[in-house]
């Protein structure tokens, strides 16, 4: 039944039973290292906690039911998540990026990997006429981190399937969630998450996901999950799963309040250029209709008075706080080039300074404005 369920029920239900002990509702946490076996090597399907445990399997489920997967594995964080995907490829491989990433996976690709024999390749677009090598991975975000531009996951698949031998496509969907957007529908194979944002919600707990349909794809990354470890415990399993039940409405009122705030900037006289997939205005917007269910809770702008001025301006919000990450119900506002991205300073994907990036939570829409108005004035 559960694959005819539409997605505000998955989000509560995908993956999960009553505890079939004690008829819990919610999944327990196991908080537990080890597991008795019957007898030497006969266990009830748990051993050791790095290899499963109870409440990351039913988070595991749910997460591969809300992307539409087959399997779905669970990090303790999102990075471990991206090292766990990286993990796939052999020396000499190369990888086919975008150009605009997240500054932590720019960092593991070139400083941790790089010298491990993996070639690295940024494109500002995708597919590109002749990449330098027939990439083994293409990694995509979209919206990106941090000027949301997106990639048409569908059109980038068809490219891929006519490269020998097709890679692999991964799509961090960390921003949209899967309640915005679904790439292995659209053909990639692989659907990469930072939990820590969207999926959990409330800024309390950090995680990582990957979600594929190809079992022959799962075996390999689950044993990399359980040989290099880097898995979640049962607490943080529960936290994400709690804050997955409110994924929908969440979303919604996420994208109200950001379409609002950005058509706020787009009209404001400071923003020398506003970035929101889901305003009318973004050269983007009919790719956003055609991919994604709305334009999500992220927004972007330069300001046109230059980094000093980004900087005062970000030091001067009193509701929106001054803090790295996204995704929670509070507002964060943020300069990437000084936090999130400061790794790619000195390179090509360096970011404007004088960019600053909004994770607009879910406080009243009027509220958030004026706390934006009011640090215009004051910087």
């Amino acid at each position: 039944m559960m694959t005819t369920w539409k997605f505000d029920t998955l989000a509560i239900h995908g993956g999960q039973e009553p505890d079939p002990a004690t008829g819990a509702v919610m999944t327990p946490i196991y908080q537990t290292s080890t597991f008795r076996q019957r007898s030497v090597g006969e266990h009830l399907g748990y051993e050791y906690s790095r290899s499963g445990n109870p409440t990351r399997t039913a988070l595991e489920a749910n997460l591969a039911a809300l992307e539409g997967g087959d399997h779905g594995l669970a990090f303790a964080s999102g990075m471990a998540a991206t090292d766990a995907v990286l993990h796939l490829l052999e020396p000499g491989n190369s990888v086919l990026a975008v150009s605009d990433l997240y500054g932590g996976t720019f960092r593991i690709m070139q400083q941790v990997f790089r010298k491990y024999g993996l070639q690295f390749e940024f494109a500002s677009a995708i597919p590109v006429n002749s990449p330098q090598e027939t990439p083994s991975l293409i990694w995509i975000e979209t919206p990106t981190n941090p000027m949301l531009k997106l990639y048409d996951i569908r059109a980038i698949c068809s490219w891929a399937d006519s490269l020998s031998p097709r890679p692999l496509i991964c799509v961090d969907n960390t921003f949209a969630t899967p309640y915005l957007q679904r790439p292995l529908e659209l053909g990639a194979d692989l659907a990469l998450h930072s939990t820590t944002k969207y999926l959990g919600g409330h800024s309390d707990v950090v995680g990582g996901a990957v979600v594929v349909r190809d079992d022959e794809l799962h075996a390999r990354l689950s044993f990399v999950q359980n040989a290099v470890g880097g898995v979640p415990g049962p607490l943080d399993c529960f936290l994400i799963l709690r804050g997955i039940k409110t994924l929908a409405v969440r979303m919604e009122r996420h994208a109200a309040n950001a379409a609002a705030v950005a058509d706020f900037l787009y009209r404001h006289r400071t923003p020398s250029r506003v970035f929101y997939p889901g305003m009318k205005a973004d050269p983007q917007s009919e790719l956003a209709r055609r991919q994604m269910r709305n334009g999500g809770g992220m927004v972007s702008f330069i300001h046109s008075g230059g980094e000093a001025q980004a900087r005062r301006f970000a030091e001067s919000t009193k509701l929106f706080t001054l803090a790295e990450s996204l995704g929670g119900v509070e507002s964060l506002i943020e300069i990437p080039a000084a936090m999130t991205h400061a790794s790619t300073s000195s390179s090509p994907l360096a970011v404007d300074p004088a960019l600053i990036r909004l994770s607009v939570g879910l406080e009243d829409v009027d509220d958030l404005i004026a706390d934006l108005e009011q640090a215009f004035q004051a910087s």
